[in-house]
């Protein structure tokens, strides 16, 4: 729940800084000279691209909250086996352990869905993530019945 707070909070934080800059960029259209009006038009590519930007992550959350939910209900999320330290964070040792056993999974059914998710959740502990991103989309694009191997790098 902490983690959807933050993210909705941070969301609208960016909404906000995205009108404060659109409309900073309608000001310079409005200014009428040929410099105020390119950088007024500059200006306004930016929000286009964050709001896109923030579009695109909260569909990939969503999506990946939606294969959790299944893959809960079918009691098949990953078991949290990790070793912690004395402070809490998760020994190195012990989630490399972990990512091999879903990597070897992974290899052994290409095309299910759900061990590209566990994969994707051994990557993320491994602190890898923007390969626990691709695996997470590849999880994503399997289930959606798409091919996935446009998301595998």
């Amino acid at each position: 729940m902490r983690a959807k707070i933050t993210y909705l909070v941070t969301a609208a934080v960016l909404v906000f800084y995205f009108v404060l800059v659109g409309s900073r960029g309608v000001m310079l259209i409005e200014s009428g000279t040929l410099v105020t009006v390119t950088f007024g038009i500059a200006v306004l590519i930016l929000p286009v691209i964050g709001v896109w930007f923030l579009w695109k992550n909260t569909q990939f959350v969503r999506k990946a909250n939606r294969l959790a939910a299944e893959l809960d209900a079918e009691g098949g999320l990953p078991v949290d086996e990790l070793r912690r330290t004395e402070a809490g964070r998760i020994d190195r040792d012990s989630a490399d352990e972990v990512f091999a056993r879903r990597r070897e999974e992974t290899e052994a059914a290409p095309d299910d869905w759900r061990s590209w998710f566990r994969l994707a959740v051994a990557y993320h502990d491994a602190r890898d993530t923007p390969r626990a991103r691709k695996a997470m989309q590849r999880a994503i694009a399997l289930r959606e019945g798409r091919d996935g191997h446009a998301a595998e790098a």
